[in-house]
């Protein structure tokens, strides 16, 4: 036990080192990081696993501030620690350029193991890491061998309970029984607005009993022995762990804490200077770090290099005894994929009837998982509808967490969040899956995805308002837009089976970043990819010239994605029939073709013909780019309804006919 004096020097480094960055920045939240240092203090230095000098060590504790806007706790910590994390960066807290943002971002700042600030994202992320440890320890740990063992912690607020994706992934926690899962909950009762008796009052600790949590509560959040206690039992019980810890807000502020002015302002110079006093801490220097704090917390970095150094001799044990296991692991966890991986996948004859994109897509997806044994997923209940499910495995549950499907239940943003938790852990390629309309409930997850540069891949069928008679409350019609609008997402929407399959081929490649697969519920013909129209290999660029029709150079362009381009085929073809010379173009992904060369863009969408059609069964924003000033788009200017498919394109007037006459005017012109 370390000396009590000490201690709480090292507890108010924490604190002032955050206060001071705040208040450099005259922007930020002091009040969480002084509030719970000696909560963060506890689980850093007496249980946290982490290797400061390999921040990617496999079998590291995570740990998770669910409550990002007290990031500067964590950069505090992480400088402590060993990160390679300087102390001028504190110093430039939420400037540009720093490695020390406004809150945690993920690949920016050594030792963050999740982006947070949205909450009740990062509790979710959690699940989501205890999921995959749980999954890979099963998969990889033998009877004399454990080569996955680690916890994953978090700080969670008031504000994490509060929303509802974070009592989505307890739910999902508590069911699966996620013992590795030790959450530290600061229970200081102020939101921005106030104390959380305003709108906050039900028993919390009760909440996650409820969902078959561990749950202890402790008497006073900044009492180490007993906060050391409570982690010690959590890590005996076989469910995931809430440890309530009340604690005051701006610990330390003389006028300040426990109440709203903590949380989100900086102290202010007189402030921090009798906080300072008050907690006898000097007040000649800023950011200062008494020598033997720093001796103190460069401990945790000892004790993690040795332990680091033990589970490399117990893997070099495993590499001779497991040879097949242990390459596989490393595979996985350095994000490489095996030759061959995409070899032997289905090439689709031509079909005239066709197959709904949906289906396709579950047949891929199978062959996929087979040569990819760490593809896994699931939906929020609809894998029957989704095409999800992978039938060479069995569900993920509490006693067979080897299972590779996941039933999320109806819980759409906590299964996108947990989604982001598996590829924060790394070792999985996970997806998520559900209908298009249904992506708005999980679209915060799907961002921090992008934001993140997540290798998470999202599955949305019953694209548009072909699902038919369910109406307008599932037809999706502004949400490919929507989609298309957040930096960073790779959305593919693909018009028959063979571009099924390459969608999910470049799906598993993009490892910087996530992809959206937009797929039909009705049928869609496959195309003729051996003589009439081009390889389907061309949705890697994401648009390409799928034929050119007539004798002579093309006189307009039509263009659609997805379910439409067999409109714009029909239409063409009459085109062609009648003596004009058309160019068809399938447009999968605008983001692929905007990041193709300047000379490719123009050879598919040449400057010479001005005269263009879009085709798509969404609204037409953001079609203009690609057809011009004299361009004409095809598409819903308002919501569908209940009918049947064939109706409502009638009715909508998104057929061939319609491209067709359209193409007949804008060619008179």
């Amino acid at each position: 036990m370390e000396n009590k004096d000490l201690q709480n020097r090292a507890i108010n480094t924490i604190r002032f080192l955050s206060a001071d960055g705040v208040q450099k920045a005259n922007s930020g939240h002091p009040g969480l990081p002084m509030g719970t240092a000696a909560i963060a203090y506890t689980v850093w230095t007496r249980h946290l696993k982490i290797n400061p000098a390999n921040p990617e060590w496999p079998d590291r504790d995570r740990f998770i501030l669910s409550g990002g806007h007290g990031s500067m706790l964590l950069y505090s910590l992480l400088h402590l620690t060993g990160f390679d994390l300087s102390l001028d960066e504190l110093k430039s807290f939420r400037q540009w350029g720093s490695r020390t943002p406004g809150h945690p971002e993920y690949g920016l700042t050594p030792g963050i193991d999740a982006t947070t600030g949205p909450l009740g994202q990062g509790l979710a992320n959690g699940v989501g890491m205890a999921m995959a440890e749980a999954h890979l320890a099963a998969e990889f740990n033998q009877p004399d061998a454990k080569i996955v063992d680690h916890y994953t912690y978090a700080i969670v607020t008031d504000g994490d309970l509060m929303e509802g994706v974070a009592s989505e992934a307890a739910s999902l926690a508590g069911h699966l029984r996620l013992g590795k899962l030790i959450y530290l909950y600061d229970d200081n009762r102020i939101s921005i607005e106030g104390s959380t008796d305003i709108a906050f009052t039900e028993d919390r600790g009760k909440r996650f009993e409820a969902y078959g949590w561990h749950v202890q509560r402790i008497k006073d959040g900044n009492n180490v022995e007993e906060i050391d206690a409570a982690i010690q039992a959590a890590k005996k019980d076989s469910r995931p762990s809430l440890i309530v810890c009340p604690t005051i807000i701006g610990f330390g502020l003389p006028t300040k804490q426990g109440t709203a002015k903590a949380h989100g302002e900086p102290p202010g110079e007189e402030e921090l200077l009798n906080a300072k006093k008050n907690l006898g801490w000097p007040t000649d220097e800023n950011f200062f770090i008494p020598q033997d704090v720093k001796e103190l917390f460069l401990e945790v970095k000892k004790k993690g290099a040795a332990a680091e150094a033990e589970w490399q001799k117990d893997f070099q044990a495993y590499q001779k005894k497991y040879p097949e296991q242990a390459q596989e692991f490393q595979r996985r966890f350095e994000g490489k994929l095996p030759q061959n991986w995409d070899g032997g996948l289905t090439r689709y004859e031509a079909d005239v009837k066709g197959a709904a994109t949906r289906k396709t897509s579950g047949e891929v997806l199978n062959q996929i998982a087979a040569k990819l044994p760490e593809v896994m997923g699931g939906s929020a209940d609809l894998a029957p509808s989704n095409n999800t499910w992978l039938k060479d495995s069995e569900a993920f549950q509490p006693d067979k967490p080897a299972g590779r499907n996941i039933h999320f239940g109806v819980r759409e943003h906590g299964m996108g969040a947990v989604v982001n938790g598996m590829v924060y852990h790394k070792g999985i390629i996970p997806y998520g899956a559900t209908f298009l309309v249904f992506s708005d409930y999980m679209r915060g997850a799907i961002r921090v995805s992008a934001l993140s540069h997540l290798h998470a891949i999202w599955v949305l069928t019953h694209d548009s308002i072909g699902l038919g008679e369910d109406g307008p409350t599932h037809q999706p019609v502004e949400h490919l837009t929507a989609l298309r609008a957040i930096p960073n997402l790779s959305v593919i929407r693909p018009c028959d089976a063979n571009e099924v399959c390459e969608a999910w081929k470049a799906a598993i490649k993009r490892t910087h970043g996530p992809t959206a697969l937009i797929l039909t519920r009705q049928n869609v013909p496959t195309l003729d990819r051996s003589n009439s129209f081009s390889s389907a290999d061309g949705l890697s660029k994401g648009a390409y010239v799928l034929a050119d029709l007539g004798s002579g150079d093309p006189e307009i362009i039509l263009m659609a994605s997805g379910s439409e381009v067999s409109l714009i085929i029909e239409a063409g073809q009459k085109l062609a029939d009648a003596g004009r010379n058309v160019r068809l173009v399938s447009f999968p992904s605008w983001d692929l073709f905007e990041a193709q060369p300047e000379d490719y863009q123009k050879k598919v969408l040449p400057d010479s013909i001005a005269k263009r059609i879009s085709v798509e069964a969404g609204i037409t924003m953001g079609w203009e780019k690609w057809i011009g000033s004299q361009g004409i788009s095809i598409g819903m200017t308002g919501f569908g309804a209940s009918a049947p498919a064939n109706t409502l394109y009638k009715q909508f007037g998104i057929t061939a006919d319609a491209v067709l006459q359209a193409a007949e005017n804008s060619l008179k012109k």
